[in-house]
């Protein structure tokens, strides 16, 4: 398995994100509401939760009764998953092979995920595969203007006092994995451009039924002006035909 960064970046990853602090500030301000309104208006009943992480959202869920299976390849993540929920379902794999049989689940969830899958026309497939007609694939994601700004010198350019002036951005239309490090992590983030997904969504028959770039629903931290500078995320739902 090719070395991704989150198996040294898991603990770190515990400390800092999952308990709605300051380093999880995109999950809690920006995209928990947004994506749980998609959730709320599906009638689901048993959902997927792709690269579900300390499986957080898969607690959202569950707590909303909906029968949910979290898949998680790094290790220390998936145990305390189901350390944080002893009751709950959580699998060891990887998105682009799932181990479920077709038409299993009427909802798929890819959390900030994408930015991690580094065969996603796999993952798009099998995620297609495991849902039953008629079910949704909810995604969050960075949005790939912003994963283009990856890694420094790009991204915020500041003035000398750390004012931010403006988001720079360079090879958008270019495929690459990046190392990203902040707050004693170093994870390896895949940027593609928009339209890569967009055509491999298509590809799988999948219809698009929302779209949206969700703006901070509070700020807790102060982010929320900066946030609207730049293009940070993108909700999408689509569809599999009946």
């Amino acid at each position: 398995m090719t070395d991704d960064g989150w198996n040294e970046s898991a603990s770190a990853w515990l400390s800092e994100i999952g308990a709605g602090g300051e380093g999880d500030w995109s999950r809690v301000a920006v995209l928990d509401a947004p994506m749980l309104a998609r959730v709320d208006a599906g009638g689901f009943t048993r959902a997927l939760d792709v690269g579900c992480g300390e499986g957080r959202f898969s607690r959202m869920l569950r707590a909303r009764g909906i029968e949910t299976i979290g898949v998680e390849p790094t290790k220390a993540l998936r145990e305390a998953a189901q350390q944080r929920d002893p009751n709950g379902a959580y699998v060891e794999a990887v998105a682009e092979k799932l181990p479920f049989e077709d038409a299993s689940f009427d909802l798929a969830v890819s959390y900030l995920t994408l930015i991690d899958i580094p065969d996603y026309r796999a993952a798009f497939r099998e995620m297609t595969r495991v849902l039953r007609p008629g079910g949704a694939l909810l995604i969050a994601n960075i949005n790939s203007f912003i994963s283009a700004g990856n890694p420094d010198p790009l991204g915020w350019q500041r003035k000398e006092d750390g004012t931010p002036i403006h988001f720079a951005l360079d090879g958008y239309l270019d495929e690459r994995a990046d190392w990203v490090a902040w707050r004693e992590m170093r994870i390896l983030n895949w940027h593609r451009p928009l339209s890569d997904y967009m055509k491999a969504l298509l590809g799988n028959g999948l219809v698009l039924t929302h779209f949206d770039e969700p703006a901070a629903t509070e700020d807790p931290f102060g982010r929320s002006a900066r946030h609207r500078r730049a293009p940070w995320f993108l909700v999408m739902e689509w569809r599999k035909p009946e």
